[in-house]
This record gives C-alpha cells, structure tokens and sequence, in this order.
C-alpha cells in the first residue's frame, strides 16, 4: 500500500466513521476503485486508522471518560450487548454478506428510513431528550437493538444508533453524541478482536503507511465530530438520507 493509498483510506475513514453515511461501505468501494486487494496487510491497516478514529473520540470527550460518568457508562454498555452477542455469534456469517451489491441496496435503503424518520417521527423540540446523559436504560436498549443491524455492510453503525435514538425521543444532537460514545466500545471490542488476527503485520516494513494512516485518520475523525454537532445545530438529517439513496444508486449503476 503506498502513501497516496493512505492517505486517502485514513480520510475516509475519520470522515465517515461517526457520519451516518457507512464507514465500512465506503473502504470496501475506495478499495475497489483503488484497486486494492484484502490482504492482511490492507486489514491490519483498517485495524490502525478504526483505532484512530476511536481515540478521536476520547479526545472530544474527556469530560465524559471518569468515574462521575458511571451512570452513563452503564448505559453505553448496556446498549453496545445486542451487537456485541449478535455479532460474536454470527461473525462468519456477517462476513459473507460483505459486498458491493449488498453495500449499495443498503445505503439506499438507510437513506429511505433517514427521510422517513425526519418526516414523520420527529418530535417536537419540548419533547425531545438534549443531554446525552439524561438518556434513560430503556432507550440505551432499544438503541443498542436498532445497531444489530449495522451488522449488515452499508448499513451504517452511526446510521442505526442515530436513526434508534431519533425514534426515542433523543434530539439531533443527542442522537450523534451517544453514537459517539456507543462507537467507543463497539469499535474497541473490534479493533482488539482484530488486533490479535492481524498483530504479525505490525512491523517495521509496514510502519510508514500504518503511522501516516493513523495520524490522517485521527485528525480527520477529531474535526469531523465537531463540525457534525455544529451541522446538527441547523440542519437535519435529510441530507445524509438523499447522499445514500443517490450513493447508493450510483453503486448499483457502476457495479453492474
């Protein structure tokens, strides 16, 4: 993988990881256009630049990460077990659905729910839920149920906690900010999970396009979570919605 490759890997993954748009759909499709094979040394690299991403996180929420927070803690957990189960038990499984066409019927399928969701099941702004941490363990469950199918490529781990938390009265802002928090144990259990599949390609000949991956996902992942929450304070989420549906659309039309 040379540099250039990287690079633009570890952007896509910092600016998608927390969008609701499918951070893993949108590796396997740059990875076709760039003509890349899944070799160990390709997934080793997503192991470090998800790990990034994950950090970025951290970062943004120091605040969030003591023991005051225990409580909210308790329910991030709580709703990371539905995933957690479903995906330890169906792992092989769920890696033989990994596909372009798949991806594509996906994308577009979440960006329909999105519209839907905007359309009909939002409520007013006196009845929504704005602090993450007023969320209560009955809706970190449902939550955590709607990101069972995140499972499925191009569905979107942002896009199903996102979409579950609108659907119980969370606002924009408290949808994406407990998706963040959600994605740090979902992404830590599958970066370790990977980690020790892939450990062996972490060496010296390697460690240039690891270091430069990490570093450009970090950063990417860092702002974009910020800018997100600023988006969110003006707009809603119909224009993810449209972006997959026409994303989508145009897999279907280049992959077949």
């Amino acid at each position: 993988m040379d540099i250039f490759n990287t690079i633009i890997l570890g952007v896509i993954e910092g600016f998608t990881e927390f969008l609701p748009i499918s951070s893993t759909g949108h590796l396997i499709v740059a990875s076709e256009f760039l003509g890349l094979e899944q070799t160990n040394v390709t997934k080793a690299f997503e192991v470090i630049i998800q790990f990034a991403a994950i950090l970025a996180v951290y970062f943004n929420y120091q605040d969030k990460f003591t023991i005051k927070k225990i409580d909210l803690w308790s329910k991030v957990f709580l709703a990371f077990l539905p995933i957690g189960a479903v995906g330890f038990i169906f792992s092989h499984q769920i890696k033989e659905l990994f596909s372009i066409n798949i991806v594509a019927v996906m994308f577009i399928v979440g960006g329909v729910i999105f519209l839907v969701v905007e359309k009909f099941f939002i409520p007013k702004e006196s009845e929504q839920i704005d602090d993450v941490e007023a969320v209560t363990y009955k809706q970190a469950l449902f939550i955590g149920f709607a990101q069972i199918f995140a499972l499925i490529p191009g569905t979107s781990r942002a896009g199903s906690t996102i979409i579950g938390a609108l659907l119980v009265k969370l606002s924009r802002k408290a949808s994406a900010e407990f998706s963040f928090l959600l994605a740090f144990p979902v992404m830590s259990a599958v970066t370790a999970y990977d980690l020790l599949k892939h450990y062996k390609e972490f060496d010296t000949q390697h460690l240039l396009s690891l270091g430069i991956g990490f570093i450009v996902s970090f950063i990417v992942a860092f702002i974009t979570i910020k800018l997100f929450l600023k988006f969110l304070e003006k707009f809603t989420f119909v224009v993810f919605g449209i972006y997959r549906i026409i994303f989508g659309i145009a897999l279907l039309i280049i992959f077949n």
